[in-house]
């Protein structure tokens, strides 16, 4: 919410803002530049907390009495000289260089439409479908804070010491944790969440032996940030791929575009979901590697696990006739200087059908 707030008003503005939670108390943390005033950040933690849901003081927080604490001050000059290479305003230069070092890893799969591993799909549909019901009041019971979790048991075969052909066979199990008012036992807990949420997204992969583990700790009650504390960055693993691929290890939420850890995973996943559109594997991941200041990556690195319609070797020759990787070519071709980044922060980074999400969108390949 902060990043779309700066980009509205400069979309040069420099981010990298971390929020941290606990109790009543909310915590932004980072650096900040940008061309115009500031924006009202009372106002935006207010509303994105709202927004999430928790609107009643009993729920562990609420716009009506969170505290908030401001700790942002400027990006270092020293990182912005090297990165932006003095060229701070207009538009970005093509030998802006990487916001940070690492490594950033894209991942797709033919097992989905939208080639994300159905563990992932199935685990985010279950938390939408339990945001509809808490939403419709259908469930009035419900509270906000939710965790999902779903095991599929894969079918596959061995090509050369790689698990290849990889299909999902069925569901083994499913686990929910939901926050939920106190008048609720937890008898009615697991039959409705089972017939109101399990069964609508996940039917047609249970079976008899299916497990069901609905608020298997009991009591939910206390949530949020009341119950533990929140950090950006906890949960990469859900941001990305629920495991499969790999991650490179830096969040994605607070940052504007200039920071590779966010854009450069963009990119990685788009490159990945062409490969697999463009049937040249079954599934692979991309990894990038950048140093700071530096224009063009480190390295390239493709892995169809055992699933490439050709080589590896050609395939990564592939990739680079058909993408350029640097930061200004993403920020460009996938046109990321835009307040965008809100909804990337509900239900995951990738795998959505939604034009703002220009990653998700395959290109063509030359081969």
């Amino acid at each position: 919410a902060v990043v779309d707030a700066c980009l509205s008003i400069d979309k040069r503005a420099k981010c990298a803002v971390e929020t941290a939670a606990k109790d009543h108390g909310i915590y932004l943390l980072g650096e900040l530049t940008l061309k115009g005033s500031l924006p009202n950040f009372q106002e935006i933690v207010r509303k994105a907390v709202t927004d999430i849901g928790y609107t009643k003081s009993e729920y562990g927080i609420s716009a009506d009495c969170l505290v908030l604490n401001n700790a942002l001050n400027s990006q270092s000059p020293e990182i912005a000289g090297g990165v932006f290479k003095g060229n701070l305003d207009g538009e970005v230069d093509e030998n802006q260089g990487a916001g940070d070092q690492g490594l950033m890893i894209g991942y797709a799969t033919n097992e989905t439409e939208s080639c994300m591993p159905l563990t992932y799909e199935l685990a985010r549909n279950l938390v939408k479908k339990l945001w509809e019901v808490r939403q419709s009041k259908d469930i009035p019971w419900l509270r906000p804070d939710i965790k999902t979790q779903v095991t599929v048991e894969y079918e596959y075969t061995d090509n050369n010491g790689f698990k290849a052909n990889i299909k999902p066979k069925r569901v083994d199990s499913v686990l929910i944790s939901t926050q939920h008012d106190p008048d609720v036992t937890n008898e009615v807990i697991k039959e409705t969440l089972i017939e109101k949420v399990v069964k609508p997204v996940c039917g047609k992969w249970l079976d008899d032996n299916t497990k069901y583990h609905m608020n298997p700790s009991g009591s939910f009650v206390v949530g949020g940030p009341q119950g533990d504390a929140g950090l950006t960055g906890r949960k990469i693993i859900i941001d990305t791929y629920g495991g499969w691929g790999g991650h490179g290890g830096g969040a994605f939420s607070g940052k504007d575009p200039s920071k590779v850890d966010r854009s450069a995973a963009y990119a990685a996943r788009w490159v990945a979901k062409s490969l697999v559109k463009a049937d040249l594997c079954d599934r692979c991941m991309v990894q990038v590697a950048y140093a700071i200041g530096v224009a063009e990556p480190l390295s390239v690195y493709v892995d169809t696990y055992g699933t490439g319609k050709k080589s590896d070797d050609e395939i990564l020759a592939i990739v680079k006739k058909n993408f350029k990787l640097r930061p200004y070519d993403i920020v460009t071709q996938l046109n990321l200087l835009r307040p965008i980044y809100g909804p990337t922060a509900r239900f995951g980074h990738f795998g959505h059908d939604d034009p703002n999400f220009t990653w998700e969108t395959p290109k063509k390949l030359e081969l």
